[in-house]
C-alpha cells in the first residue's frame, strides 16, 4: 500500500486498512482437537489433563512443581498467602505493572511497597529495591517486564541484607515464560515464580497462571489454597470424605483449559522463536531512531518479549503520547501503553497518597511509553507495516 504524507486521523489513507492488534493468541487445529477431546471426556472441570500439563509445565521451566490456578492473579494470591504474609507485612514491588502484582499483597491484608525503575530496562532497580526495603518488608517482588528478567543476582544481595532477614523472592513472571538470566530459565531464578497463561502472553489456557517453585510444602499448601484448602487432591481420594484444613478458593484450572495449555506448551519453542525474530526485525529498523529510544535488553538475558516497549522523545515532537496513541491506531496499528504506574489509579492514590512524585523514572517513563504490536503469528510485513506507521506519525508530529 502506498503511505500517503496525511495522518489517517485527520483525513488520509491508513497505512493499514485493518487494525492490527497489539497482541494475540496463536490457535492451531491440534489445539482445537485437544480442547474438543476434553469437552467429549468425563471431565470439564478438574480433572487428569491438569496434573498432567503440570508436569508440563514444571519439565518446561525447570521446577519442580508448577500449580496451576485460574488465573495469573489468582496465582499471585497464591503465592502471596504462601508466604505467611499479612496485616503489618510490605510486598516490595515496582510500580510499572498491572495492578494485579500489587492487589495480591492487599488481598492478604499487606501493604505493596513501591521502588523506582531502572531507566533503560524499566525493570525494579536493585538500588532503588535496598533503599525501600524496611523491617516490615517480607518479600521482594520483581516483575519482568515486556518479558525480560530482572537482575536476580543483585536481588539476591538485597534480600540477603534486609534488616528482619533474608527475604523470599516472589518473581511476578507473567510476561517471561520462556526467558533466561545468565542461561537460568525463567522458574528457576527466585523463590516463587508466577506465571500468567492469558491470551495476550507467551501461551495460553484461555484464562489461567501457575505457581512455580522447588518448595515441596509450599507447593501442597498453593495445591490446598486453590481447591477450598481442602487436604487432598481429588484424585488421591478413596471415598466421599475430605477435610478443609484451611481457608481456601475456589481458583482451579479445569481439564478444557489444562487441554489447551498441554497443546500450546508443545509449540512454546515456536512461539518464542517468532517473537525474538520479530523484536529484532523491530530493533533493526528503529534502532537510533530520532523519535523513539527503546528497552534495553541487560546482558546475559534473553527474553521472552512479551511486548515491545518504546519510549517516545517528546523532546522532538510537538506534541504527547496520547496524540501519537490515537494517530498510530487511525493507521490501523493497535498501539497500546503498558502501564499506568500501579500508584497512579484512584485505589491506591486514596490509600497511599505519599507515594505521588517518589518513583521519576517510572513516572516519566509512563509520559512516554508506548506498546507495539508483537505476537506469534505476526509476519514481517506487519512489522514493516508499524514501523512505517511510525515514521508517518513522528514525522507530522516533529517539533519545529
Amino acid at each position: 500500500m502506498t503511505v500517503t504524507r496525511q495522518l489517517a486521523i485527520e483525513g488520509g489513507t491508513p497505512v493499514r486498512g485493518r487494525l492490527l492488534p497489539y497482541a494475540r493468541q496463536d490457535i492451531s487445529d491440534a489445539d482445537i482437537r485437544a480442547v474438543a477431546e476434553a469437552l467429549r471426556s468425563d471431565w470439564l472441570t478438574t480433572g487428569p489433563r491438569v496434573p498432567a500439563f503440570e508436569t508440563e509445565l514444571a519439565e518446561a521451566s525447570g521446577a519442580r512443581h508448577a500449580i496451576a490456578f485460574s488465573s495469573g492473579t489468582a496465582a499471585l494470591h497464591g503465592a502471596m498467602a504462601s508466604l505467611d504474609l499479612g496485616p503489618g507485612d510490605e510486598a516490595l514491588t515496582t510500580p510499572l505493572t498491572f495492578v494485579a502484582t500489587a492487589n495480591a499483597a492487599l488481598y492478604v491484608g499487606a501493604v505493596p511497597r513501591f521502588a523506582d525503575v531502572d531507566p533503560g530496562t524499566l525493570l525494579l532497580d536493585p538500588a532503588a529495591a535496598a533503599a525501600a526495603v524496611t523491617p516490615r518488608t517480607r518479600v521482594i517482588v520483581p516483575v519482568d517486564y515486556a518479558g525480560q528478567p530482572v537482575d536476580y543476582d543483585a536481588l539476591r544481595e538485597v534480600a540477603a541484607a534486609a534488616p528482619s532477614g533474608p527475604l523470599p523472592i516472589l518473581a511476578d513472571a507473567a510476561h517471561s515464560l520462556g526467558a533466561t538470566f545468565q542461561g537460568r530459565r525463567v522458574g528457576t531464578l527466585a523463590d516463587l515464580t508466577v506465571l500468567s497463561l492469558h491470551p495476550a502472553k507467551i501461551m495460553t489456557t484461555g484464562e489461567g497462571g501457575a505457581v512455580l517453585t522447588d518448595d515441596d510444602d509450599r507447593a501442597d499448601r498453593l495445591r490446598r489454597f486453590r481447591n477450598h484448602g481442602i487436604a487432598t487432591e481429588l484424585a488421591a481420594r478413596r471415598d466421599w470424605t475430605y477435610a478443609a484444613v484451611e481457608l481456601g478458593f475456589n481458583y482451579r484450572l479445569t481439564d478444557v483449559m489444562a487441554a489447551l495449555g498441554s497443546s500450546q506448551l508443545r509449540r512454546i519453542d515456536t512461539f518464542l522463536a517468532a517473537r525474538r525474530r520479530l523484536a529484532a526485525r523491530y530493533t533493526a529498523a528503529l534502532a537510533g531512531h530520532w523519535a523513539v529510544d527503546l528497552q534495553v535488553v541487560a546482558p546475559g538475558v534473553e527474553p521472552a518479549w512479551h511486548l515491545f516497549v518504546v519510549q517516545l522523545r517528546l523532546d522532538r515532537l510537538r506534541v504527547d503520547r496520547g496524540s501519537v496513541y490515537h494517530a498510530m491506531r487511525a493507521e490501523g496499528i493497535g498501539v497500546n501503553v503498558h502501564y499506568i504506574p500501579v500508584h497512579h489509579h484512584p485505589l491506591y492514590r486514596a490509600r497511599f497518597s505519599e507515594l505521588g512524585g517518589r518513583f521519576p523514572v517510572a513516572e516519566a517513563a509512563y509520559e512516554r511509553l508506548l506498546t507495539l504490536p508483537l505476537f506469534a503469528s505476526m509476519t514481517d510485513s506487519d512489522v514493516d507495516d508499524v514501523v512505517a506507521a511510525l515514521d508517518k506519525v513522528a514525522e507530522a508530529y516533529r517539533a519545529g
